[in-house]
């Protein structure tokens, strides 16, 4: 007599069991939770004292996982700790987040994450789905497209890790050292925190119009890893 196996079926449970968590706790930070004003987000990080920097490059990881908009976390990171050492906490917060959410979407599966997404799922999966490391770039960069279906979608619809690694770090890097340094000039206004500012939204535009036109196949000298 054949043996029925149970595995199929406890996988689809724990996916939906997970998938359930994963939208309530979307949807709870979503319409519950508010990230504190810079000054009180200060406050709040400066009293760990020397476990600062871990908090905020948890809580940056974490905010990078959810549809809240991730802009706060770097700005204070220059507020706090200056632009060389927020801009290096923001990035490595912001890569962790998006590497997590990466792999909770391979572990959601396809379905699963085409819920998640809801009216994101479409336009995510179009861009998205059996792409590299231009999409990525390209998505990462444009103004306006949140962290998050990112990060959901290159896990669910088929870029690999390395492509979605590597374009994560390329292009997240300008723009969270353009925040950082918005959030240093903030607390200390000076030349060289506005020269970093306006240096570095000049390069997320050279690279927004390089990943798009590699992307769609336009540009003469493609990204690397094309």
């Amino acid at each position: 007599m054949r043996k029925h196996s149970h595995g199929p079926a406890w996988g689809s449970f724990i996916r939906n069991a997970l998938l359930v968590l994963v939208l309530l706790a979307m949807i709870y930070a979503a319409f519950n939770l508010r990230l504190p004003s810079v000054d009180e987000l200060q406050t709040r990080i400066e009293a760990y004292g020397w476990a600062a920097w871990i908090i905020f490059i948890l809580l940056y990881a974490v905010v990078a996982m959810t549809p809240i908009p991730v802009t706060i976390m770097a700005v204070s990171g220059g507020f706090i700790f200056g632009v060389l050492e927020g801009s290096l906490l923001s990035v490595v917060g912001v890569l962790i987040g998006c590497w997590a959410a990466y792999h909770l979407a391979r572990l959601l599966g396809t379905e699963a994450v085409r819920r998640l997404l809801g009216s994101h799922a479409e336009t995510v999966e179009s861009h998205l789905e059996d792409a590299g490391f231009q999409a990525v770039c390209a998505l990462r960069l444009m103004p306006g497209v949140p962290y998050w279906p990112v990060n959901y979608g290159s896990g669910a619809f088929g870029v690999t890790q390395r492509d979605f690694v590597v374009a994560s770090v390329i292009s997240t890097v300008p723009g969270q050292v353009s925040l950082v340094a918005l959030g240093a000039f903030i607390a200390e206004p000076s030349v060289l925190y506005g020269v970093v500012v306006g240096v570095a939204w000049i390069v997320v535009i050279v690279m927004t119009i390089w990943a798009y036109r590699s992307w769609r196949g336009t540009s003469s000298r493609p990204f690397p890893g094309s």
